[in-house]
């Protein structure tokens, strides 16, 4: 049996099964990225609340795993050449996932790099970006009377959402026919764009008739629904 008390962060959230893969996370568009794609592949793992309102992501235990004080954040026990690996950053894990499992990315190489190049997309303009405005738009600083701030990142989304629309143009997912850890990073972001932060009037999002229909298919499927409530609150 893997042995894990190597990492402090199991002191505070232990493992119950040392042999599955433990997840340290929130329902955030950037945790379920983790847990949807856990659901999809079909691997065995053990789901930890980070608190925020507690502000567990300080703690010394994980910031022992994730010195970047974010979620999510994985151990898998059977990592390569069967030690424990201990891995941050979203687009890193999606990475690590896939190749591990041979699944949601290509094998083909040019279509691996492509695959790969549309998670970028999502990592350094999508997700900063949309984050940005829901900050501008719904919390602290929709109290600012300059609304350039807010108008700044509401054109940036507007730009990224006309990206995106223009990707989708006759393809049912991002690269094509086939289904990969792209739209799972992506559409996550999207769905919380207008959802939680409320700005899809803004940044009119009914035009965005490629985005739409793709964001419902990826909603529907049964993975996606259980990954998005992962990990559940206590």
């Amino acid at each position: 049996m893997p042995d894990l008390s190597a990492f402090p962060i199991t002191r505070k959230w232990p493992a119950h099964d040392p042999e599955r893969l433990q997840l340290y996370s929130l329902p955030t568009p950037n945790g379920v990225k983790v847990s949807i794609m856990l659901e999809e592949i079909g691997l065995s793992y053990e789901a930890h609340r980070v608190d925020f309102e507690r502000n567990d992501q300080l703690s010394p235990e994980f910031l022992s795993l994730s010195p970047n004080n974010k979620i999510p954040a994985i151990i898998d026990p059977t990592g390569p050449d069967g030690r424990p690996l201990p891995l941050f950053e979203s687009g890193a894990i999606l990475l690590y996932l896939a190749e591990k499992t041979g699944q949601l990315l290509p094998r083909d190489p040019a279509q691996r790099y492509q695959t790969i190049q549309w998670l970028m997309f999502q990592m350094g303009g999508i997700g900063p970006m949309f984050g940005q405005l829901g900050f501008f738009h719904k919390f602290a600083g929709k109290d600012y009377e300059d609304k350039r701030p807010r108008d700044r990142y509401a054109n940036e989304a507007k730009r990224l959402l006309g990206v995106l629309e223009q990707r989708l143009e006759h393809r049912q997912w991002i690269m094509g026919d086939a289904y990969s850890i792209a739209d799972i990073a992506v559409f996550p972001w999207v769905r919380n764009l207008v959802g939680f932060y409320e700005a899809g009037e803004l940044v009119g999002f009914e035009h965005f008739t490629n985005v739409n229909r793709v964001l419902e298919e990826f909603l529907a499927r049964p993975a996606v629904i259980r990954g998005l409530e992962i990990p559940k609150a206590a």
